[in-house]
């Protein structure tokens, strides 16, 4: 991955986005720092998806019998006092 002072980005951004498009993403630095990095809208729009939980569950591919059965069983013992 390119990367870029932030003063160079300001006088190439055409051609930073062009590369981002293309494919190429670019670290964009500001006193040596990583600040920020240019993507491509695509690119991004992919990795800001993340489904839920719910979502993931339901895309199980398996059979209902594939999923052990729970333990009713405590996972710890309970102290004197109950806590």
């Amino acid at each position: 991955m390119k990367e870029i002072q932030l003063k160079d980005a300001k006088a190439t951004l055409s051609a930073v986005v062009d590369q981002a498009v293309a494919g190429e993403p670019t670290i964009i630095t500001r006193h040596g720092r990583k600040e920020a990095v240019l993507v491509s809208f695509e690119q991004w729009q992919r990795v800001s998806k993340v489904p839920d939980f719910a979502d993931l569950l339901l895309a199980f591919p398996g059979d209902t019998a594939d999923i052990p059965e729970r333990s009713l069983k405590p996972a710890r013992a309970l102290s004197e006092n109950g806590l």
